[in-house]
């Protein structure tokens, strides 16, 4: 019966990404949990919504899945599909969005660690703070909320997905265990739990740059990207930037590689980066420039919008 069950499952997953192959990107827009009101137009699938630990769990092994009850419920009247974006990093100096017990007992080693703008300058300017997935302890309690989501929502939500790989940390003024071979596999070892986890829900992970590594010298681009075909899990990454120099040399090439042969490719137009000007017409890329390169590079089958593009203010 187990078999059986993971041959029908391992189908509908192909005939989700045939699905997905036969069409132009789907549109979804990216907000925070309640603020919903375009997902009512026509030319809108889904909806992406970031929900941070902290308020999924509110003391240890208390849940609180209210929110997003709430917001699937809305949107399965509308005939809508949620992404859940577990988000365990954060980009302002005061949003420590994890569980106290996770930043007050010991053996999770403070829980977070700072982000800088400058990481190695003499003085380094704070921008957020990022989950020190590397330490076990910690780990092993992100994995416990990824179960406990999947118990609840596996095959109700259009899909899960783990944040953005980039990290900017100084190694040198903070002192914990992390190298950057034990983030990797803690990224990884995120990843097939929440594979486990998510038997009928896509699995996503956003990737875009590793710590230590540029143009794959540490093989963790092409060791992830190679899991993800070989295990049905979907990449996409938060920033779709036609032809960027960082991203050509690090995930960009890989998507271009593994084009078609992904579960899922889901990527976002998110509001830095409708401030990028295309270099040929001296003018922020247009909605079309965006969907060109991400079906014809990318082979992206889902964009992820921000609420403040441009053609979102149109009347639909």
């Amino acid at each position: 019966m187990k078999r059986i069950l993971k041959v029908s499952v391992f189908i509908l997953l192909i005939l989700g990404l045939n699905f997905f192959k036969a069409q132009t990107p789907q549109n979804y827009i990216y907000t925070s949990s309640g603020d919903l009101k375009m997902i009512t137009r026509k030319d809108i699938d889904g909806v992406q919504i970031v929900y941070n630990w902290r308020s999924l769990e509110t003391a240890k092994d208390v849940y609180d899945f209210s929110r997003i009850e709430k917001d699937l419920e809305y949107l399965t009247k509308l005939n809508r599909k949620l992404f859940i974006q577990l988000q365990d990093r954060f980009f302002e100096p005061k949003a420590r969005y994890v569980p106290d017990y996770i930043l007050n007992d010991k053996e999770y080693g403070g829980g977070l660690i700072a982000q800088y703008d400058n990481p190695g300058e003499n003085k380094p300017i704070g921008n957020g703070w990022v989950t020190i997935q590397w330490n076990s302890a910690v780990r092993q309690r992100y994995q416990k909320l990824i179960g406990e989501l999947a118990k609840k929502f596996d095959g109700k939500i259009q899909g899960i997905n783990l944040p953005e790989t980039a990290i900017d940390i100084d190694m040198k003024r903070d002192k914990t265990d992390f190298s950057c071979d034990k983030y990797f596999q803690a990224q990884l070892d995120n990843l097939k739990f929440a594979r486990n986890a998510f038997k009928k829900s896509y699995v996503l992970q956003y990737v875009n740059f590793f710590p230590c590594e540029w143009e794959n010298d540490h093989q963790y681009m092409s060791r992830l990207f190679d899991f993800a075909n070989k295990n049905n899990v979907g990449l996409g990454g938060p920033d779709i930037v036609p032809n960027k120099n960082a991203q050509m040399k690090n995930s960009y090439p890989f998507f271009n590689k593994y084009k078609g042969k992904l579960s899922l490719v889901a990527m976002a137009v998110q509001e830095p980066t409708l401030t990028y000007k295309n270099p040929k017409t001296k003018k922020p890329f247009t909605k079309e420039e965006f969907v060109n390169y991400a079906e014809n590079y990318l082979g992206v089958n889902i964009i992820f919008w921000s609420v403040e593009s441009p053609w979102l203010k149109n009347t639909k």
